[in-house]
């Protein structure tokens, strides 16, 4: 469906090394765009790129942290100088490190905002100072549905992707006028490491989708974990011109977890 409009475009995809960033890079990769894959985790990192250079595709792997405005910004510099000109932007990176309020330290509330709302900006600001100038792009950013219902011992992870899903909406607004879309897909409970961080014992799906009065969290009505193909779908959908007139626009993808929030 996508293949022609995307085949032989260059694509910056943050958190690339495993999960739903992971999943981007490899399905990107697969319709035939050239993969700027970023992440912290640079073996984790190395081993997505060997495997998937070792199918004939185009992937490239960056090591970076992308709290550090500086490396992102000699990064970004680098991908549109030896690659190509960036025109898809995902910005998946995140941290989640759960806890109540009251035990959150300095630093895991910081480190959370670093990642999950600097990180974002960095990256953002970067790459889309080179569109401007082309007049051309789309980016999408990877928020969650805890942005906009609260959850108990997630203050840090869900006021970070709050955080994240407003400024991608005020880079939209910015960024209209030059044909430059920004839009927010919002993950619910997905079968990656990060859910699994979450769970407790070998019933944490099925404790999930059933839901948790005691946390004040309501189960999923479509009764299944998402899988992380069924974000990345959304996230094409956003970055393809099948969506070419909208911009600010969050997509929840969370089988209904919160309820249409």
């Amino acid at each position: 469906m996508y293949a022609q409009e995307f085949n032989g475009k260059v694509a910056l995809v943050t958190g690339g090394a495993q999960g739903i960033g992971g999943a981007v890079v490899q399905t990107l990769a697969k319709l035939g765009v050239v993969v700027a894959a970023v992440d912290f985790q640079a073996e984790k990192l190395q081993k997505h790129e060997e495997a998937l250079k070792s199918e004939g595709l185009d992937v490239y792997a960056f090591s970076a942290d992308v709290s550090d405005s500086l490396a992102i910004d000699r990064l970004v510099d680098t991908v549109e100088r030896e690659i190509g000109p960036i025109e898809l932007l995902v910005n998946v990176a995140g941290v989640l490190n759960p806890g109540l309020i009251e035990s959150c330290s300095d630093l895991n509330w910081e480190r959370t905002f670093a990642v999950n709302s600097t990180g974002v900006f960095n990256v953002c600001r970067s790459v889309s100072k080179h569109m401007v100038a082309r007049k051309k792009g789309s980016i999408v950013t990877v928020g969650s549905n805890a942005a906009s219902v609260p959850r108990i011992s997630l203050a840090a992870y869900a006021a970070s992707k709050a955080a994240a899903t407003m400024f991608t909406k005020c880079l939209g607004l910015e960024l209209a006028q030059y044909n430059i879309r920004c839009n927010i897909v919002a993950p619910g409970s997905t079968d990656t490491e990060m859910q699994w961080s979450l769970w407790e014992g070998n019933d944490g799906a099925r404790t999930v989708i059933d839901g948790i009065p005691e946390v004040f969290k309501v189960g999923i009505p479509l009764k299944k974990i998402a899988e992380p193909s069924n974000i990345v779908d959304a996230i094409l959908f956003f970055l393809s011109d099948q969506s070419n007139h909208i911009t600010m626009s969050n997509l929840c993808v969370d089988g209904g977890a919160t309820l249409g929030a």
